[in-house]
């Protein structure tokens, strides 16, 4: 069989592995994967997926945005749907197309896929990292109870060979650490992708989840490398320009939803010789809410 009927091989069971877990649910949302890889075969994929990747990334760089898209899907479909941090960085990437293509819709929506999957994979992360930590401690505590005891009667106290198992455990810490590393820094891109899409898209719902999106952003430490200072004046433009925008669009949405709602009560109304017009709406400056009654 050829390489590339080997691939395309490789690909087909990925997505029926990936369909089979699925069930019959809708939307994109990847639940854990009852299918696991060989390490070869996982292995296998990856390269498939990498060199997908490689190639989109070219279509990217010149400037063949809708090809590239593609091209990561097809990334995608070789990933194992249990391989977050693999699905995290391509779904940024796809939502960095979207940008350029100016469909700020699709690159909101590949950015949260992005980010979803990286909150999926920090759990688990946290938590085995913690358990490896407590280990090591535990390991600590007992051969220092050990040394303290060692002027008991008894004169000889035999500490256990652990050694190697605590550079084990720190082995994996420090493991946990890069990759924990990297989950961060694919979480400041996919932020500041999707930020950008929504202050483009605009509407009072995307302004105010972009506000939330630089806010988060901000909060980084202005020491790291995950955002670039290209990337932090954008930042602190975006976090001075936004409330403005967001009370404006506020606005006009309230008084659009106000239109509606009165040309409804008129449908309902007129039979009984009324209209909204003979009731007083009156804006409650503190709560933004309204009140209304009868004129007089």
């Amino acid at each position: 069989m050829s390489a590339s009927g080997t691939r395309a091989g490789r690909r087909r069971k990925s997505e029926e592995a990936a369909e089979s877990d699925a069930g019959s649910g809708e939307g994109e949302f990847r639940a854990p994967s009852a299918t696991r890889y060989s390490p070869e075969e996982e292995a296998a994929l990856l390269s498939d997926s990498h060199a997908e990747k490689a190639a989109a990334n070219e279509l990217f760089k010149s400037a063949q945005y809708s090809q590239a898209i593609s091209t990561y899907d097809r990334a995608l479909a070789f990933v194992p749907d249990y391989l977050e941090y693999e699905i995290a960085v391509l779904k940024a990437n796809i939502a960095a197309c979207h940008l350029k293509l100016s469909d700020w819709k699709a690159a909101i929506d590949e950015a949260t896929k992005s980010l979803e999957a990286l909150d999926r994979l920090e759990a688990p992360l946290s938590s085995a990292t913690a358990t490896a930590t407590d280990g090591a401690r535990a390991k600590d505590d007992h051969r220092t109870s050990d040394v303290a005891n060692d002027d008991d009667e008894d004169g000889c106290i035999e500490l256990a060979d652990d050694e190697e198992d605590e550079g084990q455990a720190l082995e994996k810490i420090a493991r946990d650490d890069r990759r924990k590393d990297d989950i961060r820094r694919i979480r400041a891109k996919a932020l500041m992708r999707r930020a950008r899409a929504r202050s483009e898209q605009g509407g009072w719902a995307n302004l105010q989840g972009a506000l939330e999106d630089y806010q988060t952003l901000s909060s980084l430490p202005s020491s790291s490398s995950l955002l670039p200072p290209s990337d932090a004046k954008i930042v602190d433009a975006a976090l001075r320009a936004l409330p403005p925008r967001i009370n404006a669009a506020k606005e006009r949405e309230m008084a659009e939803m106000m239109g509606k709602l009165k040309e409804l009560g008129n449908g309902i109304l007129k039979p009984f010789g009324l209209s909204t017009d003979s009731f007083k709406f009156e804006k409650d400056e503190k709560t933004g809410g309204y009140s209304m009654g009868m004129n007089n």
